[in-house]
């Protein structure tokens, strides 16, 4: 009786046998599992290619949002030929423009002579430009003080009402200045608080002398101030009560359970609530900073003089449209918006290390 490798007399295999397969049944799996894994590796780097790319391809997604697209699309038209386009016009500020050259204002560009950046030393040199920014930094960081946290106030106050009606009618007349136009607003004011108004004729007929308030030129910053408090605080009131509907009830409840009072519950969950929306709203009135208002106070430069309500953007138009130095005007615009752009993308980053988004992510 002959005895294979392996084997034992009785005709079993050894355990070593069983255990370890021979070399051509090694090389066949091995070849297998190599094709197998291989194809698994490959089928990986389409998926992760794919997933840096978007799930779904920008072909697919813009045959299926077509229809928004379309609606958009006037929108996208409209903000580039009034928003965009007109920056082309800001090359004047380092011409010598002149529209009198030519019958079309826009050949006129080509034909005017190029100065360089003497339109802007120009500006540095001219006491009235640094009034006017003095003015209207002043007037920003009063507005500021004073005008930012009345909105965070009041939607406070509106949301610890209990009534439904009563919320929604304070809600509704301080909304409705928001839509008043600025010479609406400022006769209203000069109606009330004028020489010929209703508190000064009161004070009169009492036997009190009468005052105006809207030519008086040490409180114009403060009049202003309120005015612009009275038109959009409304507006603000609706931002923030929005921000405190998404804040959920469970909180107030555990915090009034661990015995936290109406302050304590303010401070520790309505207003962390409100802190990406008081970040946001920050930062695009920070980035705002140099544009304090060209209505509001062209209407009421003659009641109280120049040197108090002359502004940038009053300063621009009088420059520009009045005395016709375009080519002055816009350099000053130029400065303005670049400031302006610095103020956002600065206000936007301090957000950031505040832990909060701003106005885009980093």
């Amino acid at each position: 009786m002959s005895l294979t490798a392996g084997s034992r007399p009785d005709g079993t295999r050894s355990p070593a046998a069983v255990e370890e397969p021979t070399a051509a049944v090694a090389a066949a799996v091995a070849t297998e599992r190599v094709p197998r894994e291989a194809r698994k590796a490959g089928k990986a780097g389409k998926v992760g290619r794919a997933g840096k790319a978007g799930k779904v391809p920008w072909r697919v997604r813009l045959r299926r949002d077509r229809a928004l697209i379309l609606m958009t699309l006037p929108v996208i038209l409209l903000l580039l030929l009034f928003n965009y386009v007109p920056l082309l016009g800001n090359v004047v500020a380092f011409q010598d423009y002149d529209p009198y050259v030519s019958s079309n204002g826009v050949t006129a560009i080509f034909h005017s002579p190029w100065v360089g950046f003497e339109q802007f030393s120009r500006m540095i040199d001219d006491p009235l430009f640094w009034g006017a920014a003095k003015n209207t930094i002043l007037l920003f960081a009063l507005q500021l003080v004073l005008f930012f946290p009345i909105p965070i106030a009041l939607a406070l106050i509106i949301n610890s009402v209990i009534r439904p009606r009563v919320r929604a009618v304070a809600q509704a007349i301080m909304y409705l200045p928001h839509f008043f136009s600025w010479v609406l607003v400022v006769t209203v004011f000069q109606q009330i608080f004028g020489g010929a108004g209703i508190i000064a004729q009161t004070l009169e007929d009492h036997g009190w002398s009468g005052f105006d308030l809207m030519t008086n030129a040490d409180l114009f910053k403060y009049l202003v101030t309120a005015q612009a408090v009275w038109k959009d605080a409304g507006w603000g009131i609706i931002v923030f009560l929005a921000a405190l509907a998404a804040v959920s009830t469970d909180l107030y409840e555990a915090a009034a359970m661990d015995g936290a009072g109406r302050w304590r519950r303010m401070w520790h969950v309505t207003l962390p609530a409100l802190r990406p929306v008081i970040a946001l709203l920050l930062v695009l009135r920070v980035g705002d900073a140099l544009s304090v208002g060209f209505e509001q106070f062209l209407l009421q430069r003659d009641a109280v003089g120049v040197g108090v309500s002359e502004v940038l953007d009053t300063y621009v138009w009088n420059m520009g449209i009045q005395n016709g130095d375009f080519s002055y005007a816009a350099a000053v615009g130029l400065v303005k918006g670049a400031i302006g752009l610095c103020l956002v993308l600065g206000a936007n980053k301090f957000a950031h290390l505040l832990g909060e988004q701003g106005v885009y992510k980093k």
